[in-house]
């Protein structure tokens, strides 16, 4: 069972970060994610921040998202759809080091022709990640430590023109009690039941977001609390300021 500490974020690892994971068994799992993030608004989140970002766009122009450890590519279908209710054009990228699921997120996005995807190492030291307009980053930084979520938040800082969108869990004795009654009778794996522990005892307080996002220059940063116990943060970055 994952232990939780309110004083430190957990150093265990997620069984899905593993690349062996693949087949049934992470098609189940996804499956899993998404009944997560659809009954407990993680989705909107990330959209009310691109709204945000995009005030003040103009929308005859094109405008490329990054969506950073994207897994099966549900961020972006949602980004696809949302572009289209609001009348924008946008050219959006996935971005994931596991072959299978990206593999999984080419099936699962076949209908959308603005939905590309990149296998790639975001700590890789070369030079190789697309320039863009908006970084997305839906649960994904809770899976790194300190010091590489500091490297990886100024690499995507350089590339982005307009700002970056973070969605991630607050680490909350709560939110780690309530996911333990939530899990066992909504998800069918044991997988996700285990990880989504996991992920909550790797989430951050808002101190500890701030002290991580604070080293980025020439940004401004706004943060807010959101049910159920996540965070929204907004970097705009210096060439949208």
């Amino acid at each position: 069972m994952p232990k939780f500490s309110a004083t430190s974020r957990s150093t265990e690892s997620e069984i899905m970060d593993s690349f062996s994971l693949q087949g049934k068994e992470m098609e189940h799992l996804l499956t899993d994610l998404k009944t997560v993030n659809t009954l407990l608004g993680g989705t909107a989140i990330t959209l009310s921040g691109l709204s945000k970002l995009l005030k003040h766009h103009d929308k005859k122009r094109l405008i490329t998202i990054i969506d950073f450890g994207c897994g099966d590519g549900e961020m972006l279908r949602q980004c696809a759809k949302f572009g289209q209710r609001k009348g924008y054009t946008f050219n959006l990228i996935g971005i994931d080091a596991n072959p299978h699921i990206l593999e999984e997120a080419k099936i699962r996005s076949e209908a959308y022709d603005n939905i590309k995807f990149q296998k790639k190492d975001v700590f890789s030291k070369k030079k190789e990640l697309p320039e863009c307009d908006i970084a997305l980053c839906t649960l994904f930084l809770h899976h790194f430590a300190k010091d590489d979520i500091q490297q990886l938040l100024e690499k995507i800082a350089n590339i982005t023109k307009t700002g970056i969108i973070i969605n991630d869990l607050q680490r909350s004795p709560i939110a780690f009690q309530l996911f333990k009654l939530f899990g066992k009778s909504l998800l069918r794996t044991k997988i996700a039941r285990h990880d989504g522990l996991v992920s909550i005892a790797r989430g951050f307080t808002k101190k500890e977001l701030l002290t991580m996002i604070n080293i980025i220059p020439h940004t401004d940063v706004q943060i807010h609390w959101k049910w159920a116990f996540r965070f929204q943060v907004i970097i705009k970055t210096q060439t949208s300021l």
